[in-house]
């Protein structure tokens, strides 16, 4: 059997980034360990593996990286979330709150059929705006939600408490 790695000690803190009094979760650190990045996507599929997921979801950017390896190794499709203005066919858009101002999120309309097992994964959980809004997109579009997956929480920042009708998964919790 091989030693599991401490994913915690992949991820390297960079204080006051991207402005002063944030502590920043770089998670390249992990990523550019084959191993642990490996034992990351392993432990996120395996938490769904009986689930039926249908779909993986992910947020831009970070989230891309998790979620299209999860859908390889669940044999599900991959619907990405972008920001506004990048995909090119029809889309429908969740627009929320951010501490200073609003974003909007966009997919593809024909991204989920009605009553499909979705999946979203972002790689951080902070004050939970983001999964929330997308979480609303799924169901507005008729998928089920079947989980949220992180790979880090932040459980300072409470962001659970605005997912608390879903299931959510966190790997690590700072």
């Amino acid at each position: 059997m091989i030693a599991e790695i401490d994913l915690k000690k992949c991820i390297r803190d960079i204080a006051d980034f991207p402005k002063p009094g944030i502590l920043f979760k770089d998670i390249t650190t992990l990523l550019k360990d084959g191993k642990a990045f490996a034992q990351t996507v392993d432990a996120l599929a395996q938490k769904y593996k009986n689930e039926k997921i249908d779909k993986v979801l992910a947020i831009e950017a970070r989230g891309f990286i998790f979620g299209a390896a999860v859908a390889y190794k669940l044999g599900a499709g991959f619907i990405p979330v972008r920001k506004k203005g990048k995909l090119p066919a029809k889309t429908t858009s969740v627009t929320y709150s951010l501490e200073y101002g609003t974003d909007t999120l966009q997919m593809h309309e024909d991204a989920i059929k009605s009553g499909e097992n979705i999946l979203i994964v972002d790689d951080l959980l902070a004050t939970g705006g983001t999964a929330n809004a997308v979480a609303g997109l799924v169901k507005k579009m008729g998928g089920k939600i079947a989980g949220i997956a992180f790979l880090i929480e932040l459980v300072d920042l409470k962001g659970i408490e605005k997912l608390k009708e879903y299931p959510v998964y966190s790997l690590i919790k700072c």
